[in-house]
């Protein structure tokens, strides 16, 4: 037979492209179990631990083994009453975990990082309906005009959440490549978010600005990584409100510089009075409200001084009417307030680097997860979150 170089080459065209044929198998850390178990919200306050088959992966998907997921009050709003209408789901939005398997498309990361098999991930916003807006760089939508896995009604693939064992990453989401965080750091990736994007729309009035006394109302899980970000941010007159003194304890742990109990307070005015003298006897120039009381957002108003600013970033859900005085709380003073929703996809890449930044300076983000259960103490582990009996409470799995 002669074969002459001209044939040689088109043999290797043909050879080279034949394994990049969409019949090519995903690329893999070896055998994949064929069924997994996930949490499945069946009902109000009704979990079930459910098994399922693993599908077969697309070229343009990811399989990840689940490591880890924080419980968010929105997980928790959903198992007591579903706001969302999204029983049956499979909730967990604050997961991570490692790539076993990968479709042969996948090649890079959200922010072009690249991506393999073994790299521990987090998924943000899912933009199937948009395609143009997946660049990071270019997006400006928040998570509100996005799905979100474990924010997901049920369908024929089941693993669209974070409880559980595997989740199925599709195409037409958003991924990071997270490998130099450690666990911990990495399911509390999400919820840092939050509050990287609420200070940036805070930046925005112009008024937080380096040396300015901050207001941070409420300190659970949120509150307190807002300290945190704010703490990494070089501003120190932090001033924490809260009515636990075991979490304003914690605040401290996290940057604040004084605390104030509401409970030591008998009505509005005086502890008003209290705030502002935390503050330098003004007030505050900036404040932060992150609980979801109608009350509490009606009373941080009297905190803040003239010409200062607030974001209001505790209500994800329907919380009630606030009451407040439009003359005296608003106009006499001009207070400029900014609401914040959740965050952007380009919040997450700032967020990997204020993870990395307050563990350099020493702030104990690990110590907000106060309560690790197993898959199997999941509704263990809602009830937890619900009765607040620690701070962030999340699913290991072994």
């Amino acid at each position: 037979m002669d074969i002459n170089s001209a044939n040689i080459e088109q043999i290797v065209r043909q050879v080279l492209e034949g394994m990049n044929t969409s019949a090519a198998p995903a690329a893999s850390a070896g055998p994949v179990p064929t069924k997994c178990k996930a949490a499945v919200l069946t009902g109000i306050e009704k979990v079930e631990l459910k098994e399922f088959p693993i599908p077969e992966l697309g070229d343009d998907d990811m399989l990840v083994k689940v490591e880890g997921c924080g419980v968010c009050g929105t997980d928790a709003h959903e198992y007591k009453r579903d706001p969302f209408g999204l029983i049956p789901t499979v909730l967990g939005h604050e997961g991570t975990g490692e790539i076993v398997k990968i479709g042969k498309n996948v090649k890079v990361d959200s922010a072009g990082k690249p991506l393999k098999v073994g790299d521990k991930v987090v998924t943000c916003l899912i933009f199937k309906d948009s395609p143009e807006i997946t660049m990071y760089d270019l997006n400006k939508k928040n998570v509100g005009s996005a799905d979100v896995y474990g924010l997901m009604p049920d369908d024929n693939v089941h693993l669209n959440g974070w409880f559980a064992d595997y989740i199925v990453i599709r195409k037409g989401s958003t991924v990071f490549n997270v490998s130099d965080l450690d666990l911990d750091s990495r399911v509390l990736i999400e919820p840092s978010a939050v509050l990287i994007h609420a200070v940036e729309r805070a930046k925005t009035t112009g008024i937080l600005r380096f040396n300015s006394h901050v207001v941070v109302q409420g300190c659970g899980p949120i509150g307190l990584i807002c300290i945190a970000v704010l703490r990494t941010m070089g501003v120190e007159n932090i001033v924490a409100v809260d009515g636990e003194e075991k979490r304003l304890e914690f605040a401290k742990k996290m940057g604040a510089d004084k605390t104030v109990n509401f409970k030591n307070y008998k009505d509005i005015d005086a502890l008003a009075n209290a705030v502002k003298d935390a503050c330098g006897g003004l007030g505050a120039e900036f404040a932060f409200q992150c609980t979801g009381s109608p009350v509490a957002h009606s009373n941080i108003y009297k905190f803040i001084r003239a010409g200062g600013g607030l974001c209001e970033l505790g209500f994800f859900v329907n919380g009630g009417d606030a009451t407040i005085n439009p003359h005296f709380d608003i106009c006499q003073k001009e207070i400029v307030t900014v609401g914040s929703w959740t965050y952007e996809l380009r919040d997450y890449a700032t967020t990997f680097d204020f993870l990395k930044r307050a563990k350099a300076i020493g702030i104990p983000m690990s110590d907000l997860i106060t309560h690790r259960f197993p898959l199997e103490q999941i509704d263990e582990a809602f009830k937890t979150n619900i009765s607040m009996q620690g701070l962030k409470v999340a699913i290991y799995n072994k």
